[in-house]
């Protein structure tokens, strides 16, 4: 039995006695207050009964489809038509405590208001064949990532998932290739784990190029608390610290920890060791924004000599894999690393 089984058993019997507990919790409530009042046990004034729900859940919506883990609100899959590339948004801690940035979707009151394409987590690469999916400056001027197929859902036993069929559509309209996103929930000691797995497809008559740039990668922007300035602290798995040492470095994992109302709070995202160019280098800002980036070189290193581009031929594919765990209270660089082992165990599901 590997390791992830043995969390997944570990887990099982963790939340048997929370609902084992919360049920003997219910009886005895129910037993008092039909004593008091008389009225036979089973029976209310609604004639429903309420299950406890474990597990992964979801509700679809028009362009949204909301993610639950043990019936408590966790993120949304958005696809609203107003946006320029698919996103999951707010993210929250296993208690509820939202860690993701406000602005566009929720601003708040003094929260930093730059890169309007910064939303929760996402997907986009500023140089595809000389188009840029990364920012967004008008949808004449920039590329979009699109529904190509209506996004799914899916639960199989304590994991769910969201499985979306993305187009790749340049300023003019047309689709150079196609991108299929896998998001996988779960969790694992009262953290929160997402698995991506990124599907390109050079699937349109074309070659596609990926451009050497910084701008791109897998990415998530957090609340202002995860900003430098503000005492967060930014770590990677090579022990170097602040974005000034850690910025277009390579490294396994990249950790964002800060203090959100008096708890500690934070983000690890890790590359898996089967993608292309693992160690990848990370876009990772004092800012509260990291991304994984295995496309750029130049643009980190500053030597005109190096090339971090990448073509991928025609009709071929390369996916790209990473975790992201969400996480209460603080963990120490060890912890990290075995968070890194046991992604790099798991295979493709």
């Amino acid at each position: 039995m590997g390791q992830e089984e043995h969390r997944a058993k570990a887990n099982r019997k963790k939340r048997c006695l929370i609902v084992r507990k919360a049920v003997l919790s219910s009886i005895a409530s129910i037993l008092f207050l039909s004593a008091c009042s008389g009225e036979p046990v089973g029976e209310s004034a609604s004639g429903s009964d309420s299950q406890p729900v474990e597990g992964v859940s979801f509700t679809k919506h028009a362009g949204r489809i909301e993610v639950f883990l043990e019936g408590r609100p966790f993120t949304a899959f958005h696809y609203e038509e107003e946006w320029d590339k698919p996103f999951l948004y707010p993210l929250r801690t296993s208690s509820g405590l939202v860690i993701s940035r406000g602005y566009p979707i929720d601003p708040h009151p003094g929260e930093e208001r730059d890169h309007d394409w910064h939303r929760g987590i996402w997907y986009g690469h500023g140089d595809i064949n000389g188009h840029d999916f990364w920012r967004e400056l008008g949808r004449d001027k920039t590329g979009l990532i699109v529904p190509i197929a209506e996004p799914t859902h899916r639960t199989e036993g304590e994991r769910g998932s969201i499985a979306a069929e993305l187009g790749l559509q340049t300023e003019t309209q047309e689709i150079i290739g196609t991108l299929r996103g896998v998001y996988t929930f779960s969790m694992s000691d009262e953290a929160i784990l997402i698995d991506a797995a990124l599907s390109v497809r050079a699937d349109k008559g074309r070659d596609l190029r990926f451009g050497d740039t910084e701008d791109g990668g897998f990415a998530v922007r957090l609340a202002d608390a995860f900003r430098q300035d503000r005492g967060a602290i930014l770590l990677n798995s090579e022990g170097q610290t602040g974005t000034e040492n850690i910025w277009g470095k390579a490294a396994r994992w990249v950790d964002y920890s800060a203090t959100i109302d008096g708890r500690d709070v934070g983000a690890t995202m890790i590359d898996h060791p089967s993608n292309l160019r693992h160690a990848t280098r990370w876009h990772a800002r004092g800012y509260s924004l990291f991304s994984a980036n295995p496309f750029g070189l130049a643009s980190f290193t500053g030597h005109p000599g190096d090339d971090g581009s990448f073509t991928l031929p025609e009709g071929e594919m390369t996916t790209l894999r990473y975790r992201i765990v969400i996480r209460e209270g603080t963990r120490t660089p060890e912890d990290l690393e075995q968070l890194f082992r046991e992604f790099a165990d798991t295979s493709p599901r």
